[in-house]
């Protein structure tokens, strides 16, 4: 079935994280995505199973591949006759390369008035960190986002385990870019989207790890953040999250734990004011209370007082989890160079635009011919940009 962008045809001129999340999720909506690679191809390929590698099958599934050589004039005229023809395109370059080449917006505005380009970089198109190459970590660090992490007793910064920002700001961009496809509706035409990791990722630590400094003025002394630790407990045989927020659910977390009378009978915590002020003895006595009981039990309890809980997963005992495996998230398939994949199914769930995951990781250069004979091209024309070197040889 056709998704929400059928009909859209996207330009994905990025590599790595950012740039490819992103224009993969628009073909998970539905969006013929073209990836455009340079004869050395995108680092993330690799030798793998089959030449693939675990993080390109999911950065660049639903996609179409071409290479084409734009150190030449050739190669960009050819490229130019694609974007006449395109409604996006995405780009992850350092601020200034895609003018260098002749593909700013004030060119590519001109040539197709319908056209959205997004461009996707590190810490902004201007100021002193402009022009550093910028990854995660690099975003991390300015952002906040290790400071969060920091050690509670040493006080050093902690990365956080995953690609987080790179992630953020995929999914900004994307949600960025269906606006502007939904404003061109309204005004028939294209416009220059920017998305930073670094704005991305303030937008999302604002709402809680940085509301303190919303009121201006009011901007609180540097202090440690309270930690999130407090949402693992230890039990009589492992670990449990739980995260009560409403009042119902705090009081069923202490009934669960034997420790209802606690709030109620004992002077040293009938307040909010005094729990605070004896925090260290009421976390002592909640530890206690915890490993009092199995995590079985306590599951048991937690469903029964409808306390927000779960239990841990490792990494390998995600695919298997019920919830998981009963909302069919991930998704087994046969790719079509060999080995067998497994995959997330995209995020949205559409009553009447639904998509399923129907292209998976393109070889490179793999939709060369077929790609450019939609565009136009005769396949004397293919052949004469092939042995100018403008695209990859023949495919075996």
């Amino acid at each position: 079935m056709a998704g929400p962008l059928d009909g859209v045809k996207v330009i994905d001129m990025t590599t790595i994280y950012s740039g490819p999340i992103c224009a993969s999720i628009l073909g998970d909506h539905g969006a013929d995505v073209i990836k455009l690679e340079a004869p050395d191809g995108d680092p993330m390929r690799g030798p793998g199973r089959a030449g693939l590698t675990g993080p390109f099958v999911t950065l660049n599934r639903n996609k179409r591949a071409i290479v084409l050589d734009l150190s030449n004039d050739t190669g960009k005229s050819v490229l130019r006759r694609m974007l006449e023809q395109s409604d996006v395109v995405v780009e992850n370059f350092r601020p200034g390369v895609m003018d260098r080449l002749g593909f700013g917006w004030e060119n590519l505005r001109q040539l197709n008035e319908r056209l959205i380009y997004a461009s996707i970089n590190g810490g902004g198109p201007e100021g002193p960190y402009a022009n550093r190459r910028v990854y995660d970590a690099v975003i991390q660090a300015i952002s906040g986002f290790a400071s969060l992490q920091s050690d509670p007793t040493e006080g050093r910064p902690q990365m956080i385990n995953t690609l987080i920002c790179d992630k953020i700001t995929a999914m900004s961009a994307a949600q960025n870019i269906c606006s502007a496809l939904y404003a061109r509706e309204q005004t028939g035409k294209g416009q220059f989207v920017q998305v930073s990791m670094l704005d991305a990722s303030l937008f999302f630590l604002w709402p809680d790890s940085m509301a303190s400094f919303s009121l201006v003025r009011d901007e609180p002394p540097p202090v440690r953040m309270g930690s999130h630790s407090y949402f693992v407990r230890a039990t009589k045989d492992g670990y449990i999250a739980v995260m009560p927020v409403k009042p119902g659910e705090w009081a069923g977390m202490f009934k669960s734990i034997g420790l209802d009378n606690l709030l109620q009978e004992d002077e040293r915590f009938n307040t909010t004011e005094k729990r605070q002020k004896n925090s260290e003895l009421f976390q002592q006595l909640m530890d206690e209370a915890y490993r009092s009981l199995t995590t079985a039990e306590l599951v048991e309890l937690f469903d029964e007082n409808q306390v927000p809980f779960a239990e841990f997963n490792a990494r390998n005992e995600v695919i298997n989890d019920p919830q998981i495996q009963a909302m069919g998230a991930l998704v087994e398939l046969d790719h079509h160079l060999g080995p067998k994949i497994r995959q997330p199914r995209p995020t949205g769930r559409f009553s009447d635009t639904e998509t399923d995951l129907f292209k998976t990781s393109p070889a490179m250069g793999e939709h060369t011919d077929e790609v450019l004979t939609e565009f136009g091209f005769t396949p004397e024309q293919i052949q004469s940009l092939r042995e100018d070197g403008v695209l990859e040889p023949t495919r075996p």
